[in-house]
């Protein structure tokens, strides 16, 4: 085969490797090309079989269990969830060479040469494909530790450029830990958050009972808030200025340490841009809030003030000495001299209609629900448990030790509260344990808002373990638990915990070559398909009805197997004063000169659904 190369010379070929290696590119590079790329990497076409008897709860189910490789589930789901994911959290494995991550049906030795590669490799692919399903206000997490958080956050910037939100640490463990040998204790993970522009946390309302005030003739409630700004006069020469009141003429000194917000009319250079709020601005709006003086100040001669500030009864913010310069220490406080000075500082009365939202923004610092953190105005705190938490409930809801290092449902459930909504889709294709699903189970019971939940669980199968099932004994039968409710010793009784309600569809990846799909299709893994394009609860496929049919607030959907006159005069009973209608079926030119009906259109199967799939990444 003929490369693009052949037709070079040596000294071409050197010229080229010389200039490529002379330029640098911000990013990552692995070696990919020297890695076997994934036996999932192929054109086949991914169904979904759905086994009803793991499914849980009555039809039609809204969340979904899906078993099978996350690589080939994310391909189906890609085709149906494009642009609908609200919220992934994922906690993919952390690559620590200690059997936690599977590659190509073999676990990746911490002393395996492409380690690293291997990793990143399988992440690029699975994360390429994730970004596509999100929201044009989605996000995603993914939990990682200092094993690969460089690595991945930039391979995630790579993937969502621009998209960085931030880095959220957690505290996962209490004690000791020295796994480097540097003395030092691991005790933190993190979790990486990106997303589409559209995005914003909800946070919490804010305390607005000291927005008591209230101006004559107006609803519009008010507090005293501060006037001053965190810099210093010489960090802020222009915000260091008097201020008058212009009621009874008292001056007040600037805070040197803690200069004024707004600046002055006065500092603002001929043809420059006034900012858009200064203090003369604000002192003709009312919006400053003079103290009540029942002292001031009067100096008549600079002796006077100056023996006042050596004895420490001049106003606190008049000061001697400030200024390197002794013509420029004079010329400030012989400002003061002559002048009624006040005791006080003026304040800010600031509306609440000037809040640009009602409630605090998120820390990315997630304190410990061990911690008692003093809750203020100013942010909105997380708090999780920590890993001991997420094994201790498995312990209790399965009765094992089923799953490793489970995340605490707690860490989960702030993260899905502050990000999701009414509606809502949150996806995760890592879903070990299940942690995600019982927590959007959990928000679902407690907030009343209804959410729903994807899981991607594998079986964790190797040559070694040819019978293992993470997904089927692990994932399914924790939320099963979480669903009806479970029950579990302690010491000295026995404790239950009520069921939270909800569904779920089992369902299990299939491959299919696309050259089969006409043949090796089936009509239950057609009809599952067409129900996930419309976002409504899953309905299985009835063998015994000569059609499928189910109602979602866009049109009526309706799969024809097989057409006959059976099928055909169901169809007919269906459009019946129907609005839209749309008609899945082998042989839609057939049903069409059947069928006559303005508001009735047709797709053909399994055409759709292979156009809808488009190919690998």
């Amino acid at each position: 085969m003929m490369s693009k190369y052949s037709h070079l010379s040596n000294e071409d070929l050197i010229r080229i490797l010389e200039r490529r290696d002379a330029e640098r590119k911000l990013g990552l590079n692995w070696e990919r090309n020297s890695i076997e790329h994934e036996l999932a990497l192929n054109e086949d076409f991914i169904a979904l079989d759905f086994n009803h008897a793991m499914s849980h709860g009555d039809s039609p189910y809204d969340n979904l269990l899906i078993e099978g490789d996350n690589f080939d589930a994310l391909r189906n789901l890609r085709m149906a969830y494009s642009a609908r994911i609200k919220c992934i959290y994922i906690d993919p494995p952390y690559n620590t060479g200690n059997k936690d991550f599977i590659y190509n049906d073999n676990y990746i030795d911490k002393d395996d040469n492409f380690k690293h590669s291997k990793w990143l490799e399988f992440m690029y692919r699975r994360l390429s494909l994730a970004k596509d399903l999100l929201t044009h206000d989605g996000v995603i997490f993914v939990s990682i530790d200092d094993n690969e958080m460089g690595y991945l956050s930039v391979l995630m910037d790579e993937i969502f450029p621009n998209m960085r939100v931030g880095t959220f640490v957690w505290k996962r463990r209490s004690g000791a830990n020295d796994p480097t040998g540097y003395f030092t204790s691991a005790d933190h993970e993190y979790v990486l958050c990106y997303a589409n522009p559209g995005f914003s946390f909800q946070g919490i309302d804010k305390d607005f009972s000291s927005y008591n005030n209230y101006d004559e003739g107006s609803s519009d409630p008010w507090k005293r808030g501060d006037l001053t700004k965190a810099h210093t006069y010489k960090a802020r020469q222009n915000s260091f200025y008097p201020i008058q009141n212009p009621e009874n003429e008292i001056w007040y000194p600037c805070n040197p340490h803690r200069v004024w917000g707004p600046i002055s009319k006065v500092f603002i250079k001929s043809g420059k841009k006034a900012p858009k709020t200064t203090i003369e601005d604000l002192l003709s709006k009312n919006k400053i809030l003079f103290p009540d003086e029942s002292k001031v100040a009067f100096y008549q001669r600079l002796s006077e003030l100056r023996e006042a500030i050596n004895n420490g009864d001049a106003p606190q913010y008049i000061r001697d000495n400030l200024f390197e310069s002794e013509e420029r220490n004079l010329e400030y406080l012989n400002f003061w001299v002559g002048k009624k000075i006040g005791y006080g500082s003026p304040g800010y009365k600031r509306n609440l209609s000037e809040l640009k939202r009602l409630e605090k923004p998120l820390s990315t610092w997630i304190t410990s629900t061990s911690e008692k953190i003093k809750n203020d105005d100013v942010v909105t705190f997380m708090s999780s448990g920590m890993t001991q938490e997420g094994t201790k409930l498995i312990q209790q809801m399965l009765g094992s030790s089923a799953f490793s290092y489970p995340k605490p449902l707690s860490l989960i459930k702030n993260l899905i509260q502050q990000s999701t909504g009414e509606g809502d889709i949150v996806l995760d294709f890592f879903a070990g344990s299940g942690t995600t699903g019982h927590a959007v189970l959990e928000l679902n019971a407690e907030t009343e808002v209804e959410r729903k939940f994807i899981l991607v669980s594998s079986t964790e199968a190797t040559e070694k373990e040819p019978e293992k099932n993470v997904c089927l004994n692990v994932t399914r039968e924790r939320l099963v638990s979480a669903i009806n409710g479970y029950s579990y010793k302690t010491k000295t009784k026995q404790e239950s915990v009520a069921g939270v309600g909800g569904n779920f569809a089992y369902l299990v990846t299939r491959r299919i070559a696309v050259g089969h799909i006409h043949t090796d299709i089936q009509h239950d893994q057609v009809w599952h398909a067409i129900q996930q394009f419309y976002g409504y609860g899953l309905l299985p496929f009835e063998q015994s009805n000569p059609i499928q049919w189910s109602d979602t607030d866009k049109a009526r959907l309706i799969y024809v197997p097989e057409i006959n006159q059976q099928a055909l005069d169901a169809v007919m009973e269906l459009i019946e004063n129907q609005s839209a209608l749309v008609v899945y079926s082998w042989q839609p030119g057939l049903l069409k000169q059947r069928v006559f009906s303005d508001h009735v259109s047709f797709e053909k199967i399994p055409d759709f659904l292979v156009e809808k799939f488009g190919t690998s990444q």
